[in-house]
């Protein structure tokens, strides 16, 4: 799965040999002959003026917006059209501004709503009215975030958590006891994971689940307010049932956690003896969804509602397991509810395409600004304008290609296509590299798409503080994004002890060869190399920088290096494991620093990959910009890293941020053809701003200052003299 090797160079079709034919073409269009042969091909002078087309540049550059839009919608097309067709229903938007008491209600009976339409019975076994289709049921899931993020949550909570549990951790008895209800949401349920006291440390929870062979029952109880389970959706409210994970206790013996199917209210909404809760109140955002804490005092349960696939406990209390270690059972099992995970990657990608819609269609209407022409431009025509919106527009493709990616790798493991040890474990690693960076990443970019409007944004009918404020969470839930990196990071460590040769002679020459790299860091060799390939020219740099062999050697060269000093560090502690945990412990840092830049590597080489899926032509060419763009946007990133460590010579670091300013200023013109792209209807944007309203008041003060103009009612203007 971890691939940091460089890969060679191909011709022909495959990468690098369309991306060298493209990074060489000159900034104008392709069709100006006469702008070519008057136009430096690089600002090799160090001015960024020169080299730098102007925004009408590309015009005549046009992307087959129905294959792109095709291609972004992966394997799974149809079933994203279908959901995308469903979102329409305005009975199922967000209405902003409406109260938390409303707002829950609202969820709530949109669920139904779903039910009615078939969209939620995708995952499940045939036999139970679904469709074995995993893949296209995250993907068909991830297009609700358009409608209202809640909806998708609490969607998620039921059909994605709840159910899954029952699905993947239960054997045909649960089944056929509980699956009926959830699927058609007679029995709204809660996913009772987290407590107050343990997050992402789930082997520590304190909640148990002790046998009782008398009356063939376990007891659920939490011994102590840290133990309740805590922040958990549709407890507040709705949940009639949940799956408890607990520490099974047998005989005197705790089996570690598992999870248990246990009723919580009546019909009437009443808890029933034995369980409590709390409302969880007011949120910074998700307030449609019912979140709340749960407590157990000795609550008993039939011994059958042990989900039992990983391990069971017959009627004398006598535990089995078809996994032996108890390590490996544990994190089989939490193996099995990647899902969520791998969903919240996806609908974070769909909440930065709405509000980059939102932003950029703005950009092009709102003027602002007299021109040197002395009439107001519109926002992205200005430099800094495109530089904090379109490079974003980058990684949103990076992104999708990334996510298409793990939803094949999600689809092969859980259809049991390629259900084997090795495949979990990619999609356990991918899922939390691409999570992480596509959460955060919406963080910053909803937030950059706000500012970018200014007042405009801060409205709430514009959506673009509302999607923040629901994605805010997706960072923490599922995993803190710096808590899975860590898990992405010891992967890395893994593989990185698996090259790491065992015998004394072996072992030698690979330290060596990392002492020797450093070395050559340090001494300037490389830098020196760049500069004497470079011979002193910024435009040799700009080309050298767009070809997809030095990026991805750049970029992997990164993570090999990063691993491998903390890899060598960590071996120093010999078989000291105490001192081999202080060490990890003083390394966590770069380590995580390291797992994310593996995470970019892999969302470079995903958007490298779909790019070989598609013909030679305008489309494939500015797909070639934009992965251009978003490689470049990485090193500018870790640019001090790049310099520290010898890897970009200072023309070549000159040349990062010049190139961007280039690809940026290519790409303005095509805006409105990637935009389209993305499939989004008015009724999936739903902001004023970005439908027409911004346009219109334009248009109508245009045309008042004509008319006023023409006239002869406008007032002459105070000159004052020159002094």
């Amino acid at each position: 799965m971890v691939d940091i090797a460089p890969r060679t160079k191909q011709t022909g079709s495959a990468q690098t040999g369309s991306t060298q034919t493209d990074s060489t073409q000159t900034d104008s269009a392709p069709n100006d002959s006469a702008q070519r042969a008057t136009s430096p091909k690089a600002d090799a002078t160090g001015d960024p003026a020169r080299g730098t087309p102007a925004a009408g540049t590309d015009r005549d550059v046009r992307i087959d917006v129905d294959l792109l839009a095709e291609h972004l919608l992966g394997r799974w097309a149809e079933d994203r059209r279908i959901s995308r067709r469903l979102v329409l229903d305005p009975a199922l938007h967000k209405t902003e501004g409406l109260g938390t008491i409303e707002h829950r209600q609202r969820a709530f009976e949109q669920l139904q709503i779903l039910v009615d339409a078939g969209a939620i019975q995708r995952p499940y076994p045939v036999e139970l009215g679904g469709q074995d289709n995993h893949g296209g049921n995250l993907a068909a899931f991830e297009e609700l975030t358009t409608a209202d993020p809640s909806l998708q949550i609490k969607a998620g909570v039921q059909w994605g958590l709840f159910g899954s549990a029952v699905h993947h951790l239960g054997t045909a008895r649960n089944h056929d006891e509980f699956l009926p209800g959830i699927i058609r949401f007679d029995v709204p349920g809660c996913f009772a994971m987290t407590e107050t006291g343990h997050g992402s440390d789930v082997q520590s929870i304190a909640t148990s689940a002790t046998y009782d062979p008398d009356t063939e029952e376990f007891v659920v109880h939490t011994p102590f307010r840290g133990a309740w389970k805590d922040y958990i959706g549709n407890a507040a409210l709705h949940g009639k049932a949940a799956v408890v994970f607990a520490k099974l206790v047998t005989q005197g013996v705790d089996h570690g956690v598992h999870a248990f199917y246990v009723p919580l209210r009546d019909d009437d909404g009443e808890f029933l003896p034995g369980v409590g809760g709390e409302d969880d109140g007011v949120k910074g955002g998700l307030n449609g969804i019912d979140n709340g804490r749960l407590h157990f005092d000795h609550v008993r349960i039939p011994r059958t509602n042990l989900l039992n696939r990983y391990g069971d406990v017959a009627e004398d209390g006598t535990y089995s397991s078809p996994i032996d270690s108890p390590g490996r059972r544990f994190f089989t099992m939490l193996g099995t509810l990647v899902q969520g995970r791998v969903s919240l990657d996806g609908a974070a990608v769909v909440a930065q395409k709405i509000g980059l819609q939102i932003a950029l269609t703005y950009a092009m209407e709102r003027r602002q600004f007299p021109t040197g022409g002395g009439t107001e431009g519109v926002l992205l025509d200005y430099g800094r304008h495109q530089r904090r919106l379109i490079p974003r527009l980058a990684t949103v493709f990076a992104q999708s290609f990334a996510h298409e990616q793990l939803l094949r790798t999600f689809d092969d493991v859980f259809s049991g296509r390629l259900d084997t040890p090795e495949r979990r474990e990619d999609l356990e690693t991918q899922a939390a590299a691409f999570k992480s960076l596509s959460t955060w990443s919406a963080l910053d970019t909803l937030q950059e798409c706000r500012e970018a409007c200014g007042g405009a944004g801060f409205l709430a009918e514009n959506r673009l503080t509302s999607l923040r404020a629901d994605l805010d969470v997706y960072v923490t839930f599922e995993g803190d994004n710096t808590v899975l990196l860590q898990l992405v990071g010891k992967r890395l460590l893994t593989d990185f002890r698996k090259k790491a040769p065992r015998d004394a002679a072996s072992t030698a020459k690979f330290v060596a060869a990392q002492v020797g790299a450093k070395l050559a860091d340090a001494s300037g060799i490389r830098r020196l190399g760049q500069t004497v390939a470079d011979r002193g020219s910024l435009a040799a740099s700009v080309t050298d920088l767009r070809d997809a062999g030095t990026q991805r050697a750049l970029l992997a060269g990164r993570v090999e290096t990063m691993v491998a000093e903390i890899g060598m560090r960590l071996n120093t502690a010999g078989k000291d494991r105490a001192r081999a945990a202080l060490l990890l412990n003083r390394s966590q840092h770069e380590l995580i620093e390291a797992a994310r830049a593996h995470a970019e590597l892999m969302q470079w080489d995903a958007f490298t990959a779909a790019i070989d899926e598609v013909p030679e032509g305008d489309t494939r060419r500015v797909l070639v910009w934009l992965r251009d763009l978003f490689a470049l946007g990485l090193l500018e990133q870790h640019l001090d890293w790049y310099l520290v460590h010898g890897r970009l010579s200072a023309q070549r670091a000159r040349a990062v941020s010049a190139s961007i300013d280039r690809l940026v200023a290519r790409l303005r013109p095509l805006v409105p053809q990637l935009l389209d792209t993305f499939g989004y209807e008015p009724g999936h944007v739903r902001a004023p701003i970005a439908l027409g309203e911004e346009r219109a008041r334009q248009e109508e003060a245009a045309a008042w200052f004509a008319a006023e103009r023409a006239a002869g009612r406008l007032p002459e203007q105070e000159k004052k003299p020159r002094p």
